[in-house]
């Protein structure tokens, strides 16, 4: 069973948005990407969704979570600067079939955490971009990355498989 790892959708830029970070929401594009993850994260059937108590990631999984009429679980360790935390919950919950959603930095962390073998250059090219995110497979407490689903155009391939 996964853990799917998503980084939340486009929520505009930081510095231009007026008021505390944490209730930046989601953009119309971003609002359109979380719907379009719908059926992708579906395909999966998450048992869970976990998600930063941050508004943007909230808002992100939302639209899987009424699709399965399950609750948004906010969780500080998928928050912005916890990525040791956000690591930890990840090796916990092996063996779960849950959606993250989580931050950038939070992302790179798991992403160095998982793929310690890999060169600086190569793990840049698993980064995930808003809207995509990671299926990660577990044998026992081991965890590895087994596809990237990256954002999608009209007419291309839904996903790169394979890290």
């Amino acid at each position: 069973m996964p853990l799917l790892v998503v980084r939340h959708a486009q929520a505009g830029r930081r510095g231009a948005y007026q008021g505390d970070d944490r209730s930046r929401p989601l953009t119309a594009r971003g609002q359109a990407r979380a719907a379009a993850l719908v059926p992708l994260l579906s395909a999966y059937r998450p048992q869970r969704v976990l998600s930063s108590p941050f508004v943007r990631c909230c808002e992100t999984v939302q639209p899987i979570a009424e699709a399965l009429g399950l609750g948004v679980e906010s969780v500080d360790e998928l928050g912005e600067g916890h990525g040791a935390d956000g690591v930890r919950l990840m090796r916990t919950m092996a063996g779960e079939s849950a959606v993250l959603c989580t931050h950038g930095d939070v992302s790179t962390a798991i992403l160095e955490a998982l793929t310690p073998e890999l060169t600086p250059t190569a793990r840049k090219k698993l980064r995930l971009q808003k809207g995509e995110f990671w299926v990660v497979q577990s044998t026992g407490t081991s965890l590895t990355i087994g596809e990237h689903v990256r954002r999608i155009a009209p007419g291309t391939p839904e996903s790169d498989g394979g890290a």
